[in-house]
């Protein structure tokens, strides 16, 4: 990495940082008390967790992978936060990986895809790419090959760092960065010929760093880098109304969210070297119902979590999208330029 580089990320992070510090500080307190680290990412290989996603074939499995460069990896990461295999993408490139999600492929296998959709140069590309590899049935580190979609959006190319899959439908969204940030549906059933167009279905919130869908379907969230918005999810799969806002541990470059298997609550992470993932309990109205589905046992924080959950309160005020406005835009369009 660049010594510009790191100077951009670290003179943006440090923007934000105190945007949100000076605008929200008894919130961020709140936060504190709720959460909880599940693990602490430690593997020098990982330096830039950009996404996760918690397994539903392997439980206490999240998986994870750096940010952009190097080799296309998959990071599977057990309850203590160690890898436990490597999974390396076969036909990939690794340009700017932004998001992974769990979902199936075309026959209903389990599958990992992994979204290559950064574009910090502001429309510098002319499509985006999402991978899907299958997920294995043994967690040893091998090489799988991945299956490549080519993602176009229906008013041109924009910066994006959330891909969400709907396990209800399988359904992929993503949703834009910045300024105006919209959610996109792809198409139903994805083609490896041609282009799969994006079209816009609602609004997303500024400076959007990842999402997910709930483990039921029945709620998704989408994070930035200073808290989490919660939605609900319609009859038609698409993210549907803003139930409440969530309340996030201060984080050096907060960029990725899942939910845990049993989904009450969410894993939030950073960029960064041996970087904690916390637990954060999910409010009331967003647990599942009626029980739930998966083991207690996932990631090593699902069980007990729940005598910590909130409901972080309403929506983020003006004066701190206000304040961290600057270093947001400084930040998108300078990030990673080379």
């Amino acid at each position: 990495m660049s010594a510009s580089r790191v100077a951009v990320r670290a003179g943006a992070a440090a923007v934000l940082a105190g945007a949100s510090v000076a605008a929200f500080s008894p919130g961020a307190a709140a936060a504190a008390k709720g959460d909880r680290t599940a693990f602490t990412i430690r593997d020098p290989r990982i330096t830039e967790s950009s996404g996760l996603a918690a397994s539903t074939r392997h439980p206490g499995i999240v998986y994870t992978h750096n940010d952009s460069g190097g080799v296309p990896q998959v990071f599977a990461l057990g309850p203590d936060g160690r890898v436990r295999a490597v999974l390396t993408v076969g036909g990939a490139s690794a340009r700017d990986w932004e998001a992974i999600a769990v979902g199936k492929d075309g026959r209903g296998r389990p599958a990992i895809f992994v979204a290559d959709i950064g574009d910090n140069l502001g429309g510098a590309w002319p499509y985006v790419t999402v991978y899907r590899i299958p997920e294995p049935s043994r967690m040893r580190s091998q090489t799988l090959r991945a299956t490549a979609f080519k993602m176009k959006y229906e008013d041109g190319p924009r910066n994006a760092e959330t891909m969400m899959i709907n396990p209800r439908t399988n359904r992929l969204y993503i949703a834009s960065k910045l300024f105006g940030g919209k959610i996109y549906e792809a198409p139903a059933k994805l083609r490896t010929g041609g282009f799969n167009v994006m079209r816009k279905v609602g609004d997303a919130p500024a400076i959007a760093t990842d999402g997910a869908f709930s483990p039921d379907g029945r709620t998704c969230v989408i994070r930035t880098y200073f808290g989490a918005r919660l939605y609900s999810v319609g009859a038609g799969g698409r993210p549907g109304e803003a139930l409440t806002s969530i309340d996030l541990p201060m984080q050096k470059q907060g960029e990725s969210v899942t939910y845990t298997a049993d989904g009450r609550s969410l894993l939030v992470g950073s960029e960064g070297t041996n970087q904690p993932v916390h637990q954060v309990p999910l409010p009331e109205e967003a647990l599942p119902s009626p029980s739930p589905s998966a083991s207690p046992e996932h990631g090593g924080a699902a069980s007990g979590a729940e005598n910590g959950r909130r409901d972080a309160g309403g929506a983020r005020a003006g004066l701190f999208l206000a304040l961290a406005i600057a270093g947001a835009v400084g930040y998108g369009l300078l990030r990673k330029r080379r």
